[in-house]
């Protein structure tokens, strides 16, 4: 019972206990929804001297409208079947209790209704003065729902306790009205509930979950010809830190060097988040940006690395990483070279991604492991490979080695000279150079010797005529001449 109806009840027995006259308690005014009952609450009074004429065979009338004859649609003591309105009075007239039932109301029902007491004897009082109003309607009251948080939060968090409430005006019905939640089954009425408010709780701890789901409150009235419901619903937003962060790469996290790549964050959480970008470089954390995307507008090899995104609220953050993959085609070191001792021995380095082969060409044509030939590799990186090779074939001047790398991103090559064609080179090359020298310093020694032996030769000739001409001027004259100048003398 309601509060206004507990009032006019308790008016209602201080007006009969002061001064005792015929009256009515009644309420205004009722809905009644279309194709169910009706419950009146219904009380009275009469006058003190005709209490012995209200006995058990005491009816109650009910008049529409107006309190004609031809306006009864009710009478208690004729069969319900007979009447314009089906129905029951379910108090006791006895005890001065009207309270009625009527069922299977329509449209045409509606108005205004008194009510008549007749009992035996003189007492027959229609109650003129108070009446009800019935209002037929055709769709039930919608139920109310309210949530409930702790008495602290002004929001709901993610871990809290949670009560949804959903309320609704109960109407007469056969079977009782009942509501239902959108996560949990029907809730019958009580048999104590029937006539009064009808209230459902739903009860739960608030997780990321529940946020943004609508939960939806049903009032049902199972009538003869159909149901009928009304709903309300409300909408539940739970604040909580970031779940289910994740990192995808657009168009794919393995890409050509010198493509477009860009990195997109995600995450869900409420409040929405702050994205921030950071990745691995040499062992630390190098922070990049802010903002959920990251965009490389031409990759390089640099680029290849783990990626780091933090999404970030006030109630905390969560982390997600992809890792990158600039591939590109194989590029063979600058200082893959050749050195001899008593053997050639090359060595070739190279970096691509995917990870390349290495392979070796001796004046154009393959080279495997044999017994002149030993060829070993070892892995530098993931990305870098290194193979050496040892000859202990013997080479001609015109033999080439090559180095040949190759991934499915491209193939390189890198032309090594071998140590022994130098070598040869080298030797003939100083052959010539001594011969020539050798040549050169021979033939000034014999220039110089002969110069040498005519300057000598010369000098010698030239003394001996000198000492010839000293000796013809100093000697004495010779016996020949002695002679000849004898024999001039005897001549004379």
């Amino acid at each position: 019972m309601d509060t206004a109806e507990t009032i006019i009840l308790f008016c209602f027995l201080l007006k009969g206990v002061c001064c005792r006259d015929f009256s009515v308690s009644l309420p205004e005014k009722i809905e009644a929804l279309s194709g169910s009952c009706v419950i009146i609450k219904c009380r009275f009074e009469i006058k003190k001297e005709y209490d012995t004429d209200l006995t058990e065979r005491a009816t109650g009338v009910w008049f529409k409208d107006e309190t004609q004859v031809n306006s009864v649609v009710f009478n208690s003591s004729t069969s319900s079947q007979n009447s314009v309105i089906r129905g029951n009075i379910t108090g006791k007239i006895k005890d001065k209790d009207c309270t009625t039932v009527f069922y299977d109301l329509r449209s045409s029902h509606r108005g205004r209704y008194y009510f008549r007491i007749e009992g035996e004897h003189g007492l027959k009082q229609t109650f003129k003065q108070d009446s009800v109003s019935i209002h037929v309607i055709e769709s039930p009251p919608k139920p109310r729902v309210q949530l409930y948080v702790a008495q602290d939060q002004e929001e709901v968090l993610e871990g809290s306790s949670v009560s949804l409430r959903c309320s609704a005006e109960t109407l007469c019905s056969s079977p009782p009205a009942t509501l239902t939640w959108s996560s949990t089954p029907r809730i019958p009425l009580s048999e104590s509930s029937r006539l009064q408010e009808l209230i459902s709780d739903l009860n739960f701890t608030a997780t990321h979950r529940e946020h943004g789901v609508t939960f939806t409150c049903t009032i049902t009235y199972q009538l003869q010809d159909k149901n009928k419901t009304a709903q309300d619903s409300i909408t539940v937003h739970v604040q909580y830190s970031p779940k289910n962060t994740a990192v995808s790469v657009a168009p794919s996290s393995s890409v050509l060097e010198g493509s477009s790549v860009t990195l997109i964050c995600s995450s869900d959480a409420n409040p929405a988040v702050n994205y921030t970008w950071s990745r691995e470089s040499e062992g630390q954390l190098e922070q990049l940006q802010t903002g959920d995307t990251l965009t490389f507008n031409r990759t390089d090899p640099t680029h290849r690395s783990w990626y780091h995104c933090t999404a970030q609220n006030q109630h905390g953050a969560q982390n997600s990483s992809v890792k990158l993959d600039i591939q590109y085609a194989p590029k063979i070191s600058s200082s893959s070279s050749c050195n001899r001792t008593n053997v050639t021995v090359c060595f070739c380095e190279a970096d691509g991604n995917p990870s390349p082969e290495l392979e070796w060409h001796l004046s154009g044509r393959p080279v495997t492991n044999s017994s002149n030939t030993f060829i070993s590799e070892e892995r530098l990186s993931s990305t870098g490979l290194r193979s050496s090779i040892t000859l202990h074939q013997s080479l001609t001047h015109t033999s080439t080695l090559q180095c040949v790398s190759n991934n499915t991103r491209g193939t390189a090559r890198k032309l090594l000279q071998l140590p022994s064609s130098v070598e040869r080179l080298n030797l003939f090359s100083v052959l010539i150079g001594v011969a020539v020298v050798t040549l050169v310093v021979v033939m000034l020694c014999a220039i110089i010797y002969t110069c040498v032996r005519l300057s000598t030769k010369l000098k010698a000739q030239n003394e001996a005529v000198d000492t010839y001409a000293s000796l013809q001027l100093s000697a004495p004259a010779s016996e020949y001449e002695t002679l000849n100048i004898k024999r001039g003398h005897k001549h004379i």
